[in-house]
């Protein structure tokens, strides 16, 4: 009868011990259901799921040598003298506008010299097929005899057609195309090429 009586306290604690058990488990599973069910929230941009970039359409700016013409003068004459020039440019037009800037900002050498005038700004440069557009502002025109006024068309006209050398110049001041340079009356058969510079404008 003892026996039995044990029996029954260890068959009851055995039951009572596996219920806790099951209802524990139970509970975490309900409570890692609950927690499944929620979406993630990110705790740093690193956990956060960016789209493939795409390729960038900017292709790294390639250098191009590009002269820039400076005057040196001799005992009867005064030659267009070329300087070379790295330029790293990205798009079509920016080589030759680079290269007026360096023109237009004086030269760096002291045997090397210039006759446009300081402050002579580049407006605009536009390249169409075998031509070449250059928009200087009116300080341009200033200052100087018809010898200097000859010499700084000469300095353009030869850095415009630094990567085209048969290229047709074009020169405007202020958007109007320049006809007369200077108080002399220097006149501008436009446009102006290389060849023509050298039979009509000798230095």
């Amino acid at each position: 009868m003892k026996d039995q009586q044990g029996s029954n306290r260890i068959s009851s604690g055995v039951i009572a011990a596996v219920s806790a058990a099951v209802v524990a488990v139970g509970g975490g599973v309900a409570w890692l259901t609950a927690n499944t069910n929620q979406s993630p929230t990110p705790t740093s941009p690193s956990q956060t799921i960016k789209p493939p970039s795409q390729p960038s359409t900017t292709q790294p700016g390639q250098e191009q040598t590009a002269n820039i013409y400076w005057l040196k003068p001799r005992a009867q004459n005064i030659d267009l003298v070329p300087q070379p020039v790295q330029i790293a440019a990205t798009q079509p037009n920016q080589v030759l506008e680079k290269a007026f800037q360096a023109l237009l900002a004086g030269p760096t050498e002291g045997t090397d010299s210039t006759t446009i005038p300081q402050g002579t700004k580049l407006l605009g440069l536009k390249v169409e097929n075998d031509e070449v557009h250059v928009d200087l502002s009116e300080d341009f025109t200033q200052g100087g005899g018809s010898t200097s006024m000859v010499a700084r068309i000469g300095q353009v006209v030869y850095t415009a057609t630094t990567l085209n050398p048969n290229a047709k110049v074009y020169i405007d001041v202020n958007g109007q195309q320049l006809d007369v340079l200077g108080g002399e009356g220097v006149e501008l058969q436009q446009p102006l090429t290389r060849k023509s510079f050298e039979q009509n404008y000798p230095l």
